[in-house]
């Protein structure tokens, strides 16, 4: 079968289901699911996924949904990570973000883009894939994933470590504005505390002001950013201090301890150890003494399961010449008979565990468009739905082989 034939027949197969995926999309997106808050939106997948005609559907203890085609030796997983995060000001919305609109072609509301598009053409794009018979000998999971906006790869390190599966390839379905991305940056979150001695505010001299100290200590990561490395396909790290906390006696006593919140954005070559260093001399540079506070987050997830994770998401890169990009670049030319723009995110993903964790080769391809993610005009058009759903049909096949 010709390149042009086989572009031709899965995008009009996949046409056949524009309905089917605008109604299933947005559906999802009128469910309410903000991080450990996904089970109703889970139970939908779930529905639609024995729908449509998967071989097995389960629930892990997490509360991830992963849907089974197949039983090969090659395993391939594609993710889309089903939790949003909350909506803002509401007052910025033009539309309600949990009324799912389609309007001209569009599909509105809060997870539109990032990334229930993802899953809902991933579904379709198995349902494609099993009546046009692309199968082989592998092993298909669709994953709709929890908790990936409060902790990127929470999920899959509980998908590997508890569940005991392991994939030879990860598809992450983000949103790429229908491109091929091949990683991101990592990032890291932690703290810094300083401690001083409070003291009446009316004689400040009495005591040792831990505000000042930390401070000083600001001045300096202000300074660390601009010298952080920079990389020619990733871009520069960053470090950035966000929130401060304190702790006092009163509103007229001196604080007695100060900490702040830092997200650190981690290029190439960046790892948790060179991260600590850094901070430790920044912290040398400013004549004072701190405490660097690395971070876990132990939130329940909605199924009350609490799976402690460090707040370390690694960076990861996937290089060009890699056997699955190439894969995917030339599935891409199949199903839609041109060149796909290869790139990278600006935020992070799943791919973290997947990739940057566990090292196994990850690539992303997803509808929508990542500049809508986050915001108050949250968005997919039908259009990419259709077309990733074609080249989900596809792909685990071509990854195979």
């Amino acid at each position: 079968m010709g390149v042009k034939i086989v572009s031709r027949h899965l995008l009009s197969k996949a046409e056949e289901y524009r309905e089917e995926l605008t109604r299933f999309l947005s559906d999802l997106v009128s469910i309410q699911s903000f991080s450990a808050g996904e089970k109703e939106v889970v139970k939908r997948i779930e529905v639609e996924m024995n729908k449509v005609g998967f071989d097995e559907v389960k629930i892990d203890g997490l509360g991830n949904v992963l849907g089974r085609i197949g039983n090969g030796k090659k395993i391939i997983a594609m993710d889309a990570h089903i939790d949003t995060v909350e909506v803002g000001n509401e007052r910025l919305w033009k539309v309600d973000p949990f009324g799912g609109l389609v309007s001209d072609g569009i599909i509105y509301g809060r997870g539109a883009s990032d990334q229930k598009a993802g899953m809902a053409a991933m579904v379709y794009g198995a349902k494609i894939m099993k009546e046009e018979e692309l199968l082989g000998d592998f092993t298909l999971y669709i994953t709709g994933t929890v908790m990936e906006e409060d902790c990127d790869g929470l999920c899959w390190r509980y998908i590997i470590k508890e569940d005991g599966i392991r994939p030879d390839y990860v598809v992450i379905t983000e949103p790429t504005n229908l491109n091929i991305y091949r990683g991101h940056r990592g990032r890291m979150e932690l703290q810094i505390r300083t401690s001083g001695l409070s003291c009446h505010a009316s004689a400040p001299e009495r005591g040792i002001n831990a505000i000042y100290r930390m401070s000083r200590i600001i001045q300096q990561i202000e300074v660390l950013n601009e010298r952080l490395k920079d990389d020619p396909f990733l871009g520069k790290g960053t470090i950035a201090v966000t929130q401060i906390f304190f702790k006092s006696p009163s509103q007229n006593a001196v604080a007695d301890e100060c900490t702040i919140q830092i997200d650190r954005r981690l290029t190439a070559g960046e790892t948790k150890e060179t991260v600590i260093e850094e901070l430790k001399d920044a912290i040398g540079i400013s004549g004072e003494e701190a405490e660097i506070l690395e971070l876990f987050y132990e939130r329940p997830s909605y199924t009350g399961l609490v799976y402690p994770v460090e707040k370390y998401f690694p960076t990861w890169v996937m290089d060009e010449s890699s056997e699955i990009v190439q894969k995917t670049v030339n599935t891409y030319r199949e199903v839609f008979g041109e060149e796909p723009f290869v790139d990278k995110w600006t935020f992070s993903t799943n791919g973290i565990a997947t990739a940057g964790v566990f090292a196994i080769p990850t690539v992303g391809f997803g509808p929508a468009n990542e500049i809508f993610a986050h915001s108050p005009d949250d968005q997919c058009p039908v259009d990419h739905l259709v077309k990733a759903a074609a080249m989900y049909a596809l792909l685990p096949l071509r990854l195979s082989q």
